[in-house]
């Protein structure tokens, strides 16, 4: 099972499922799809390359819960809240899918953006900066994130039909990974915010898009 590899510890196996079950009560099959995508092109980014991240100091650590929390806390609720409340339904699944396309967008730059970058700068100040810092960004993550972030968009458009909401949870879902950098390269340097908080603020950012879009 997805869940259960040497890459995920077994609180955040079990953190995983749980939030899978809140994804599939609000959104059936075609969310836990989008959790399940992921999960997959996460842990694929993750270990991509990962003796070379070992030699810059730049391999993650064992997925826990809280990380499987902090990138699908925000899906988890919105799908306990479709289940809840059917009749806004559409609008709870289509913020599920623009908080995880920020997710997956965020987990794609950095950890591949770190391989395939070749300028890196400070998000804020757009100054030459240190590879794998907190708001550090280059073009070929941004872009890489970008591919990732319309993966998901297009999954969900797969289950629910193509329309002007596929391009606006892509364009969320990029725009919560330039949020991401944005309070890595000021709250979380300054001690504010750490990792954790961090990647909870994005696919919020990102939900709530798709919130006042769709209201």
């Amino acid at each position: 099972m997805v869940f259960f590899n040497k890459n995920i510890s077994f609180t955040g196996s079990l953190a995983g499922i749980i939030v899978s079950i809140a994804v599939f009560l609000g959104a059936g099959f075609p969310g836990l799809i989008l959790w399940i995508a992921f999960v997959v092109l996460g842990t694929a980014a993750s270990q991509w390359k990962i003796e070379l991240k070992n030699s810059w100091g730049l391999s993650q650590p064992k997925r826990t819960a809280v990380h499987a929390f902090s990138n699908g806390g925000v899906a988890m609720v919105c799908g306990l809240a479709s289940w809840m409340f059917p009749a806004h339904s559409i609008l709870f699944q289509a913020m599920i899918a623009a908080s995880l396309a920020s997710a997956t967008a965020d987990t794609l730059s950095s950890e591949l953006g770190s391989i395939y970058g070749r300028r890196f700068i400070n998000i804020v100040t757009l100054k030459p900066d240190q590879r794998g810092l907190d708001g550090v960004i280059s073009w070929e993550g941004t872009l890489i994130g970008g591919l990732g972030s319309f993966i998901v968009a297009a999954i969900y458009s797969l289950s629910t039909g193509w329309g002007p909401v596929f391009y606006w949870i892509g364009i969320a879902g990029i725009l919560g990974n330039l949020f991401d950098s944005l309070l890595g390269a000021t709250l979380q340097r300054r001690g504010y915010m750490n990792n954790h908080m961090v990647n909870f603020a994005n696919t919020l950012f990102a939900a709530l898009i798709i919130y006042f879009y769709l209201k």
